[in-house]
């Protein structure tokens, strides 16, 4: 089964086409950064005018680049949700619109779900089951992954998400937009010792997230400390550092609780390069496996979109001819492939 899959939950809009036999045949993704810079943030509006005008161009160059014809997709699949509402609603009207001129099945899929299953499309995936530590510029979550659509949710951020925690950092120290890669690059240049940070909610029982006090504490050392280049580099490293490590202490709880071997790293934050290095030295210490999504794939992306799809179009599923997107949907309403009442 050949599937177009489509991804406008926020500012990137990515298109790829999945073949269940041959696996990714294209993908192509265009990032709105430069739209939004001078705003400091996504502008909601900006993003779903710019899907409007990139989608169908990527999609044509998808299926340009595989070689094929509109007519030889077999199914489509969207992001419906969580996301920004109205650029969701472009990915998910285009997605329905080509569905029914080509009278093909299309389904609705959880933005989420596209990120749980992105590693999935390496050459040695991982093996089911596994525990997924899911972070992006929205999300913060443990995840204990059984198989396709069997998951359950082991801890999340009760405020910021890292992602966040980062570009709010990043603002702090006058780094522009996008925030967190650039943090971690000034982060190389600092060391992470000289300043005291706190691991937030690793000193009491539980795999929940917090990172918002650890947020004000970098506010607070900002404003006492002079603002010369080495001193934002070690602040930035200290805080970096701490993040990571946050995430290290509750991943080791989450493997021990589910007794789980293999750990998934995935979404925008997943790209990290200290948090990579660091959970890596985790597994190669604790006996685990540790696997990510090629860095292009961490980030949203029309592939894990047209995977995560095609899974569900192949168990019969299909979503109906409403055009339907959640800005909020919660990954424990999955069912499995085929499960769906």
């Amino acid at each position: 089964m050949r599937v177009l899959g489509i991804e406008t939950s926020c500012d990137e809009t990515g298109v790829a086409l999945y073949d269940s036999d041959r696996g990714l045949l294209a993908h192509a993704l265009h990032s709105q950064v430069d739209l939004h810079a001078e705003y400091g943030g996504v502008v909601p509006e900006i993003a779903s005018r710019d899907h409007v005008r990139k989608l169908l161009p990527l999609a044509s160059h998808c299926l340009a680049q595989a070689g094929l014809q509109r007519s030889d997709i077999d199914g489509v699949a969207y992001t419906a949700g969580p996301g920004l509402i109205g650029a969701l609603l472009v990915g998910a009207s285009a997605g329905r619109a080509l569905a029914v001129a080509l009278d093909k099945p299309a389904i609705a899929v959880h933005h989420m779900e596209g990120h749980l299953l992105a590693p999935m499309l390496e050459p040695e995936p991982p093996a089911f089951p596994f525990v997924a530590l899911l972070v992006s510029g929205g999300h913060s979550m443990l995840v204990e992954v059984k198989g396709i659509g069997r998951y359950r949710l082991l801890g999340e951020t009760l405020d910021d998400a890292a992602g966040e925690a980062f570009d709010k950092t990043a603002k702090l120290l006058n780094l522009g937009y996008p925030g967190g890669p650039a943090l971690a690059r000034l982060a190389e240049k600092g060391d992470p010792n000289r300043f005291s940070f706190p691991r937030p909610m690793t000193d009491r029982p539980g795999l929940d997230f917090s990172f918002s006090g650890l947020k004000t504490h970098t506010r607070n050392l900002v404003l006492a400390e002079d603002d010369d280049p080495a001193t934002q580099a070690d602040i930035a490293a200290g805080f970096q550092r701490a993040v990571v490590d946050t995430m290290a202490i509750k991943c080791r709880r989450a493997m021990v609780a589910t007794r789980a071997r293999q750990l998934v790293i995935a979404g925008g934050v997943g790209a990290n390069l200290e948090l990579r290095a660091t959970l890596k030295r985790e597994g190669e210490k604790h006996g685990w496996a540790v696997s990510y999504p090629r860095l292009a794939f961490c980030t949203d992306n029309g592939a894990m979109i047209a995977f995560a799809g095609c899974q569900r179009l192949l168990a019969g599923e299909h979503t109906g001819p409403v055009i339907e997107a959640r800005a909020r949907w919660p990954l424990e309403q999955l069912d499995a492939p085929g499960e769906a009442a």
